[in-house]
């Protein structure tokens, strides 16, 4: 087994793979288990230190998330994050109660040991992000606050002797300013971890992986046109010879404004074969009548199967399917890792079907979009198909609030492509990290010339981002919106109403449905 420096216990936090993206960024290699993970298959791991994530549970609780007592006794530092410091709280001696307040937002850090290997370079009242409903009450015997913050007195703590430390807050997510630097500190300064990983070798590992777990079978790659998918595609092109690697794009009618076209273009320039199936018909007699939208995500993630099979029946030795799933995509649809709650199921992760009988291919699975963009510039990808913004599989069906049909598709087709044009125009598509319209299926009143109007209202929704766990919305300057407006009024008979959506992530998610 491979050795992997830092692993990460993860007890249920939706941030926990951002600890591991951050250390790769500086060259740590970092896995995330289930905070059930046995010894020996940690130990099998070969660790140099190892970290317990956040969660959403209380270790008072009677069915309290607890790891395999072993891994106290193994002798490796240890990084407890929020859930990972109130489980080291307890284990040692301490006391962890309800807080009198929960504490969620921004901090400042005000470190109390400026000497602690885990603050090195850090500045001082550098902000933080807590999030958290419990708190430590008394420290176990041998720890030493070594950080806090206004609301929290034990905002870090540390066994220095033991190389134990315990955050309160998240280092992980963007909001901490210098939380990259306290993980990379802890992997560096306090493990001992050399950076040896990035994208290349990323890269060759997952091509190794691909060569071995397909062997001289056949592989259906289910390609959108997207950055994912393509990466998956140029990746499977690199792996396999030609013969093995069956590439195909279904038109389900639920793309944007010329997209087919678009995608067909894209995958002659890689000079990677393209079947192209039209099933616009089969998609939009499964959604008829269908509202719910996790009902449209699992048709939709069904019938690519059933059209996916119908392909593969066409050839011989077809036993994989690949796809361009992201850890997003895993963390946000099923509990894979550890505990996290499910918020919404993606097509090609909680839409599949319990027939399905391909094995599956997905290299990306454990990485976020931005490492995704790296690992396709790694690949030679150009960088105009790199740049492109994100797409959900089920395409368009879920930006339609409410039933699908021919009529809703056109509206938003037509209103997301001058949308697109205006970014573009102004320069601001590539300012923000996802841009698109959204039918509200909510009619209002209005005045078009000298008549009376009572159409359609739509949403422009445009955030930033860094990896997709997190978003704000974009701050666009006024008159990029009145022209967006402007045009889509006047230019799409069916709607009178624009509006733009500042709400983030979270609460909110990032798409609609």
């Amino acid at each position: 087994m491979k050795n992997v420096p830092i692993v990460v216990l993860d007890f249920g936090s939706q941030y926990t793979q951002l600890i591991a993206r951050k250390l790769r960024e500086s060259g740590v290699y970092t896995e995330v288990v289930p905070y059930r993970e046995s010894i020996e298959d940690i130990k099998a791991k070969k660790p140099q230190g190892i970290i317990l994530s956040g969660g959403p549970a209380s270790v008072y609780a009677e069915d309290a998330y607890k790891p395999d007592d072993a891994i106290w006794d193994l002798g490796l530092p240890i990084l407890g994050i929020c859930y990972g410091m109130q489980l080291i709280t307890q284990h040692f001696g301490g006391e962890v109660i309800p807080a009198d307040h929960h504490e969620y937002g921004k901090a400042k850090l005000h470190i109390e040991n400026e000497n602690s290997l885990i603050f090195k370079d850090v500045e001082q009242d550098s902000i933080v992000w807590m999030s958290h409903g419990d708190r430590a009450e008394r420290l176990p015997e041998g720890f030493e606050v070594i950080g806090t913050s206004e609301n929290s007195p034990y905002a870090a703590i540390a066994n220095e002797t033991a190389h134990i430390y315990a955050f309160q807050f998240h280092p992980e997510v963007h909001h901490s300013v210098e939380g990259t630097r306290m993980l990379k500190n802890f992997a560096k300064h306090i493990c001992g971890c050399e950076s040896t990983w990035n994208m290349g070798s990323f890269a060759k590992e997952k091509i190794a992986q691909i060569r071995k777990q397909v062997g001289d079978k056949k592989v259906l790659c289910g390609v959108s046109g997207g950055v994912d998918s393509s990466v998956v595609a140029a990746m499977l092109n690199e792996a396999l010879p030609k013969e093995q690697l069956i590439c195909v794009f279904v038109d389900q009618g639920l793309l944007r404004k010329d997209e087919a076209e678009q995608v067909q273009d894209m995958f002659k320039l890689l000079d990677i074969p393209l079947i192209t199936i039209d099933a616009k018909k089969e998609f939009m007699e499964v959604l008829a009548g269908v509202t719910d939208p996790e009902q449209k995500r699992k048709a939709i993630g069904e019938k690519f199967i059933e059209v996916f099979d119908k392909e593969a029946s066409r050839h011989t030795d077809v036993s994989f399917l690949a796809q361009g799933t992201l850890y997003t995509d895993v963390i946000e649809s099923v509990s894979v890792k550890g505990p996290s709650k499910t918020i919404k199921s993606h097509h090609n992760v909680g839409g599949l079907p319990d027939w399905m009988t391909f094995e599956l291919v997905e290299p990306l699975r454990e990485i976020f979009k931005d490492e995704v963009r790296k690992l396709g510039l790694e690949l030679g990808l150009p960088k105009h198909m790199i740049g492109r913004h994100p797409f959900p599989g089920p395409g368009l069906a879920i930006r339609v609030m409410g039933e699908v049909n021919e009529e809703a598709l056109r509206l938003l087709r037509e209103s997301d492509a001058i949308m697109q044009e205006e970014l573009r125009a102004t320069g601001y598509y590539d300012k923000v990290w996802q841009a698109f319209t959204v039918l509200l299926n909510v009619q209002s009143v209005g005045v078009m010339g000298d008549n009376r109007t009572y159409d359609n209202t739509v949403c422009v929704r445009m955030v930033e981002s860094v990896d997709g766990m997190t978003a704000t919305f974009a701050h666009i300057p006024h008159d990029v919106l009145e022209g967006i407006s402007r045009r889509i009024i006047n230019e799409i008979d069916g709607i009178n109403r624009v509006v733009y959506d500042i709400s983030s992530k979270p609460p909110a998610t990032i798409e609609w449905e």
